[in-house]
């Protein structure tokens, strides 16, 4: 356990950031799985709308510095391949 008062401060900041980005990583991944959902059917309308708002949220998760800014973009690039790939059928 910290013994100085800054130190004890930092713990509590941490704690807290952290159930906060627990939450906002478990939204992404929820829209991510969506949009995958959406691909493996075979469904391109759904899996369009779906990445759009999952973008959204990658873009705003990454602002916030929940995600990597190279992350997000990483998992956009996939995402949108798959959905190009799709309708390419």
């Amino acid at each position: 356990m910290a013994n100085i008062q800054s130190a004890k401060k930092r713990s509590r900041q941490a704690l807290s950031r952290n159930i906060l980005k627990s939450s906002q990583r478990a939204s992404v991944r929820t829209a991510i799985k969506n949009v995958e959902e959406a691909i493996d059917s075979n469904d391109a309308k759904t899996a369009s709308e779906n990445f759009i708002s999952a973008q959204k949220l990658l873009d705003k998760m990454a602002n916030k510095k929940v995600l990597s800014k190279n992350g997000a973009a990483r998992q956009k690039s996939r995402l949108n391949k798959s959905i190009k790939l799709l309708n390419s059928k």
